[in-house]
């Protein structure tokens, strides 16, 4: 079985080596895997060390492209792996990810995708809002599409997904800011619905303030609800359900900003 990575980067050379080396280390199971990285035209050195790592990678793009989105697309469009997926130029996968995604879609060939847990680490790479982190995994146990178009907790590191449902899902909205990932799950779930991988975490989602996350957060979730009333119906009980968890979690990452505000201005 193949796996494709595809990683897009700009401007993120102090995180690359932890991301290329979680995917390299991969294939100590003996998985097939190719990496394919998108580079946009990094000034900070990224675009060096990726030449650096060049024999590990079946392709490296360095271009200019319309943002994230497009970045992978350009990867996603030269895939053939029999699973796809797409890493972060700041995020990681834990050791033996790979080859537990590879064994929860030989247990089940006909679902379009997988997922699992995810941290979330700091700029070191230490875990932090594990309370946000256990709050998604609370709806691990009742996923199904209802649950999905009512509340994202899938983390996007950790989401792996077949390629032929890639093919019959299209690619990703380059016109979203921050939620194509959401409305891309909601796509591949009308090709064969998803399954959980039990255990450890799979990867480690980095927040930073530049991440889009970060500083992003009010047009994600407008986004995310935007794209469950697309999927759901503007009035259904997903969409209506969704629009409280929206503002909710805004509201809960606006006090997280004063907070640290607080902090700086006190320090």
């Amino acid at each position: 079985m193949k796996i494709t990575i595809v990683t897009p980067s700009y401007n993120s050379g102090r995180f690359l080596p932890a991301t290329l080396d979680s995917v390299r280390q991969q294939a100590a199971t003996g998985l097939e895997i190719d990496h394919i990285v998108v580079d946009g035209g990094s000034s900070d050195g990224s675009v060096a060390l990726l030449e650096q790592h060049r024999a590990s990678l079946r392709h490296l793009i360095v271009e200019p492209d319309r943002g994230p989105a497009s970045a992978i697309n350009k990867g996603l469009r030269l895939a053939n792996g029999d699973i796809v997926a797409w890493l972060n130029a700041d995020d990681c996968y834990q050791p033996g990810a790979l080859q537990r995604v590879a064994d929860a879609f030989q247990r089940h060939p006909r679902k379009a995708l997988a997922f699992g847990r995810c941290r979330i680490v700091n700029e070191q790479g230490a875990e932090i809002r594990r309370g946000i982190t256990r709050f998604k995994e609370a709806f691990f146990p009742f996923s199904c599409r209802f649950m999905v178009q009512t509340i994202n907790y899938i983390s996007q590191p950790a989401m792996f997904f077949r390629r032929d449902a890639m093919l019959a899902a299209g690619f990703l909205r380059e016109d979203y800011k921050a939620a194509w990932d959401y409305d891309y799950i909601l796509r591949l779930w009308r090709q064969g619905g998803a399954v959980r991988i039990p255990g450890p975490p799979l990867a480690d989602f980095r927040w930073h303030p530049a991440s889009i996350s970060g500083g992003w957060y009010s047009r994600q979730f407008k986004e995310e609800w935007e794209t469950a009333a697309a999927d759901a119906g503007r009035w259904s009980p997903q969409s209506l359900l969704h629009l409280g968890v929206r503002w909710g979690i805004v509201g809960i990452y606006r006090l997280m900003e004063k907070r640290r505000e607080r902090k700086s201005a006190c320090g």
